[in-house]
């Protein structure tokens, strides 16, 4: 132990010569700009409302102008942006890896929230931006949901579908495609899928919840 200590008082030691040594020559390369990244964030006065048994992943991002519901997630890598205009997530719902919703600048007069209902799945890698989502819906990996469009209850669309600006996916439907259009209804072990979908995600939301503490306690401790 005292040599491991030692060793530190000769590298610290070292660091702070070097940097010495570089503020003499005007070499400011030494330097870090650190930003440490914060998860939940106010835009100015406003500030995020996350519901009882939600969860935000440490490298995420939820600011400003957003309410989450009880038991719902926002997973590694995702932006929920409440800026331009408010985004609402209901209750026991996903938003997975990679997403980004809200954050919307449009051409329409009249300021366009996004809206996920309760028991929704939003898969890796979405785009959701100034659209609605009823509940207990799948919305695929890598699709679009453009302005002004609505998903309506019971439905999925497909991945990497794009729902065109003011398109209705009807309730019970599946869309797919670029752009989307009506491929079938829903067989009834799909329709059947969709609330355990967002039931699977609550739980694996609440064992990432537990371990990431643990890990922050670990390396604070």
């Amino acid at each position: 132990m005292a040599l491991y200590r030692l060793g530190m008082m000769v590298r610290e030691t070292g660091q702070a010569l070097e940097r010495v040594g570089c503020r003499l020559q005007g070499v400011d390369a030494f330097k870090e700009d650190l930003f440490r990244h914060r998860s939940i964030m106010n835009l100015e006065t406003i500030k995020p409302m996350l519901g009882g048994g939600s969860w935000v992943a440490p490298n995420a991002a939820v600011v400003g102008n957003v309410s989450i519901g009880e038991k719902s997630s926002v997973w590694y890598g995702s932006v929920v942006r409440g800026d331009d205009s408010p985004v609402e997530i209901g209750s026991n719902s996903n938003v997975q890896d990679g997403c980004t919703v809200g954050g919307i600048i449009t051409e329409y007069p009249q300021r366009l929230p996004t809206k996920i209902g309760d028991n929704v799945t939003v898969g890796h890698g979405a785009t959701l931006s100034g659209c609605t989502v009823e509940d207990e819906c799948l919305i695929g990996m890598g699709s679009t949901l453009m302005p002004g469009s609505k998903v309506e209850k019971g439905s999925m669309v497909a991945a990497g579908a794009v729902i065109p600006p003011d398109a209705v996916v009807g309730s019970g439907e599946l869309w797919g495609g670029n752009p989307a259009k009506l491929l079938r209804k829903l067989k009834q072990p799909e329709a059947d899928f969709l609330p355990v979908s967002a039931d699977k995600y609550s739980e694996l939301a609440a064992k990432h919840s537990t371990d990431v503490t643990n890990l922050v306690k670990n390396v604070t401790s």
